[in-house]
Formats: structure tokens, sequence, C-alpha cells
């Protein structure tokens, strides 16, 4: 009788040492050999084309006939610091959506700033509504001295070297747009010993 007793219990010792072994053979799997879980490969990110800054973000109403629409309008000026710049507008029902119209139409309208010397070839104004602004060369050294929308795409288009003033009105959106029409008003300027070449070969004509 006793080692007909003995038979059952040995089995369930059995039984309880499986489970047992099962749960260490996963934790084995789980963990690896050296008890460490294996890293992954970190995601590396492609570098983009053109920085993006958001210059004004705003929650408008539509009034419809079923009643008020609630959107968001979103001014964007993307740019790639080397001479290019741009300045788009757009809306949507979320404020992710809005951003991202106004990057794709800021990429439409990108234009070329024309540099001399590091910095802006003229003087220029523009007027743009109510906003007026004024654009000047300066010397190296002198960097950016603006401040607002106008400092942000100078900035973004890659202008060392320029003294900005805001003659009229503040709006964030209306200084963007006047700043992007001064820019693609700009005449290119060519180094001086260019000119200086172009000068001597007219004097020997």
């Amino acid at each position: 009788m006793s080692e007909e007793k003995k038979q059952p219990e040995e089995k369930k010792d059995k039984a309880k040492g499986a489970p047992a072994a099962a749960r260490s053979g996963r934790g084995q799997r789980r963990s690896g050999g050296d008890g460490r879980r294996p890293r992954r490969d970190s995601f590396e990110r492609e570098p983009q084309e053109f920085d993006q800054h958001i210059i004004d973000l705003a929650r408008v109403t539509r009034v419809m006939a079923g009643g008020k629409r609630m959107r968001f309008r979103a001014c964007v000026a993307i740019g790639d610091h080397k001479g290019r710049v741009g300045v788009g507008l757009g809306k949507g029902a979320d404020v992710s959506l809005a951003i991202s119209k106004a990057a794709a139409n800021a990429k439409k309208g990108l234009i070329e700033i024309p540099l001399y010397e590091e910095t802006l070839p003229h003087e220029t104004r523009m007027k743009y509504g109510a906003a007026r602004i004024l654009l000047k060369p300066a010397p190296r050294g002198t960097g950016v001295i603006a401040g607002g929308a106008v400092r942000s795409v100078l900035d973004l288009g890659g202008v060392p070297n320029v003294v900005a003033k805001m003659l009229g009105s503040r709006s964030k959106l209306n200084n963007a747009r006047a700043t992007i029409l001064a820019l693609g008003g700009l005449t290119k300027r060519a180094p001086k010993k260019e000119q200086q070449k172009t000068e001597q070969v007219k004097a020997k004509q």
C-alpha cells in the first residue's frame, strides 16, 4: 500500500514541476542568453529639405446654413537657409491639417534671394495691405536686425546680414507676405571683382 501511495505523489510532483520548467523556458526565450533583451536598431530620420516655422495660428469660424463651422488657419514659412524661402496659408478641421496645407502652399511659391556679399544687393520697400516694411543691406557681422514675422522669413531664407523695419501694421500675415514680395523683387548684383572687370573692358572699348 505504501508503494502505491508513493507513485501518485511522484506523479503530482512531476506535474507541478512541468509548469515551472515551462515558465523558466519561456523566460529564457524572451530574455536571451545573457539575460538582456535584444536592442532594436535606432530609427534614423531622413534630413528634411526645408525647415518650417509657424508664423500665425488662429481659429476661425464660418457661418453656414446649419450653423457655425469651426476651422483652423495657419500661416507657415519654409526655407532651406540657402536663399530659398516661401510663405503659405492653409485651413483645416484640425491644427495638423492646416499646418500641412500651409507648408504645401509655401513650397509651391518658393522664391530665390539674390544675395550680394552676404547681404541684400540693394535697399527695398514693400507694401501689402496696411503693412509696410523696409529692408536695407548691412555689412558683415551685423546679423539679422529684425523682429516678428520678418525675422522668421529672413532667417529661413539664409540672409546673414540685413536691417529690417516694420513701418505699418503689425499683422504677422501681412508682414510675412510683404517680406516675400520685397525679397522676390530684388535684382541681382555682380560682385565687386566682376564689376571692375566689366568696367575695364568697357574702358578699353
